[in-house]
């Protein structure tokens, strides 16, 4: 079992539900328009549903009235979601799967199987090609890949990146950044020492390999030690963006949900555009800055400006309360001139890691789980600064895991 399906089975068990009566809404008049958006929700019991609506910003939904009962199996919280369809992997069987949801029920378009796969990574080249990096689960070190084309769900071609092996003490690898420019593919990574089924150490060093594509041939390696685990599985929550001028930003995530190198900071490494490797000038310390924290996924909202979603160490013990417990913060930065501009007045949020924000144009839909003041989508402006609630989440929600 490679590091990735450790953690995800850990904070699966972290989980605990309690079945309380639930009260129907009625659902706001623009969900009955055709949907726009879509919401995968853990429920009290532990039953996942899919909500798909028109609007994030008004109306009240539940899942057990509104949603589609899915099994976590079928689509997980780490399926891809795109033009009204859902693609997941099924690590037990290798199937890749493509749905859609018709007449409130899930089905199945097409599968194709992935044998011996676990995906780290994902990128769309254009509308129909998905490149899926993971690991080889039989080896468990070996990094490979599997370009996809979703229109007719064939795989073009897969194979083995020329991504050097653990060696020494380490025994297993992250893949937390794919990006590609052009005909070449930055590979961003970073070794593991599993130590038990709970417990690993990770090394001191980002790598970045910049491969030849579609190759995939290795023609430039570079380190750094300034931080370690550069970005993290992008299928659960995003790590890294492109600004307007086309540099790439990533941020390494060394706390104790990915990285557990807490010791080292959270931060964000650029790749100027044009650029091959990580540039030395820059480095934005997020644990050193106002935040003091480490942090655990990063949103573009355009201008130079991001949202990053930081852990709060004063308000949870250890990592077995680190899911349950309401201690999550938002900030906004500027990501140019490495400021934390303010945190945003929400209420503390649950849930480890979760792909909860959506931009679209100046507002910006934030997905938040409190246990006082309720589960909702919030809209936060960015010209006026102002928040205020959206669509509300009742019944039986505990977790609004993604918004897509």
């Amino acid at each position: 079992m490679n590091l990735r399906s450790k953690l995800r089975l850990f904070f699966s068990c972290l989980l605990f539900a309690v079945i309380f009566g639930c009260t129907q809404h009625p659902q706001d008049k623009t969900a009955q328009l055709a949907p726009k958006y879509s919401l995968y929700i853990l429920a009290k019991d532990g039953s996942n549903y899919l909500i798909e609506t028109s609007s994030l910003a008004t109306g009240t939904l539940s899942p057990e009235n509104d949603g589609v009962a899915i099994d976590a199996d079928q689509i997980s919280r780490a399926d891809l979601v795109k033009d009204g369809y859902y693609y997941d992997l099924d690590e037990r069987t290798g199937q890749f799967a493509k749905y859609t949801i018709n007449n409130k029920k899930l089905k199945q378009i097409a599968a194709i199987t992935l044998k011996n796969f676990s995906i780290e990574n994902f990128e769309w080249f254009g509308s129909d090609t998905l490149l899926l990096t993971g690991l080889n689960h039989i080896k468990d070190s070996e990094v490979v890949y599997n370009l996809i084309t979703t229109t007719n769900m064939k795989v073009v071609k897969a194979g083995k990146m020329d991504i050097p092996k653990p060696q020494g003490i380490f025994n297993n690898i992250s893949v937390g950044v794919v990006e590609r420019r052009n005909n070449q593919l930055f590979v961003g990574y970073t070794y593991h020492q599993l130590l038990s089924p709970s417990s690993y150490h990770t090394s001191d060093t980002v790598y970045l390999s910049t491969l030849k594509y579609p190759e995939m041939k290795a023609e430039k390696l570079t380190k750094d030690t300034r931080s370690t685990y550069p970005g993290g599985i992008n299928t659960i929550q995003p790590y890294s963006f492109n600004d307007e001028q086309g540099n790439y930003y990533v941020m390494t995530c060394p706390g104790i949900a990915l990285g557990n190198r807490p010791e080292l900071p959270t931060a964000l490494m650029r790749i100027q555009r044009g650029e091959q490797q990580i540039d030395q000038n820059y480095f934005f310390d997020l644990s050193g800055s106002i935040i003091q924290n480490h942090a655990y996924g990063i949103w573009y909202v355009g201008h130079n400006y991001a949202i990053v979603r930081s852990e709060r160490k004063d308000l949870y013990k250890d990592l077995n309360d680190h899911y349950e417990t309401a201690h999550f913060s938002y900030y906004l930065i500027d990501v140019l001139n490495r400021k934390v501009i303010e945190r945003l007045k929400l209420p503390l949020d649950r849930g480890t890691r979760k792909n909860c924000i959506i931009v679209e144009g100046d507002v910006v839909y934030i997905a938040i789980n409190s246990k006082t003041e309720g589960n909702y989508i919030w809209q936060y402006h960015l010209k006026t600064k102002v928040l205020q609630k959206g669509l509300q989440l009742n019944g039986s929600t505990d977790y609004i895991l993604r918004i897509d």
